[in-house]
């Protein structure tokens, strides 16, 4: 696989699809390339500052009042546990992915949200093997070494497991289900 580097986002436990991207901008169509970029431009626009972990609450994901609704600056999300929780919005792991966001790395996941994280071949859903013992920071700068599943806090220069992706990591390398149907014969090119 590879490695992956950036900025961290850091949000709580908990947050669920409305807050990875509120209903209020699913009209837009993901199949438009214009349309799909605000899928980006909006996620995690739903989560309460006060909830969010986030220093002062006064940082975003992505800035909404960029004209050109460019991509974060930060590449891998950190969160608590039962990330993507509530509906079964495929919309939201496409969002982050739009945001440019390359991982997730949570405490665990809402099963759908995961599934459809690994299906679409959205931003990586990695999980930590245990809980870190000391915080990562928004704005941290981290590398996970998916080779050998560990994240890395350069800012710290702490170091945590992760767990492997398992069964989902042929899927996660193919870049969605399918292409990875595709790949192995299961669909016709």
């Amino acid at each position: 696989m590879a490695t992956i580097t950036g900025k961290a986002f850091v949000v709580g436990d908990d947050v669920d699809t409305d807050q990875i991207i509120p209903a209020e901008y699913l009209s837009y169509d993901p199949s438009k390339p214009e349309e799909r970029r605000m899928f980006g431009r909006f996620a995690l626009s739903g989560v309460p500052a006060a909830e969010s972990g986030l220093p002062d609450g006064n940082i975003a994901l992505v800035d909404p009042t960029d004209p050109d609704h460019a991509a974060s600056a930060f590449r891998v999300v950190i969160a608590g546990s039962n990330f993507g929780c509530g509906s079964s919005r495929e919309h939201a792991p496409l969002a982050l992915s739009e945001a440019g966001v390359q991982a997730v790395v949570a405490g665990s996941y809402a099963r759908i949200y995961y599934r459809n994280a690994v299906n679409g071949g959205y931003a990586l859903p990695l999980e930590f093997a245990e809980p870190p013992a000391e915080p990562i920071r928004t704005g941290d700068e981290v590398e996970i070494d998916l080779d050998a599943d560990t994240l890395t806090d350069r800012t710290t220069g702490r170091s945590y497991a992760l767990r492997p992706l398992g069964e989902a990591a042929p899927i996660v390398e193919a870049g969605g289900i399918f292409e990875y149907a595709r790949r192995s014969g299961m669909l016709k090119r």
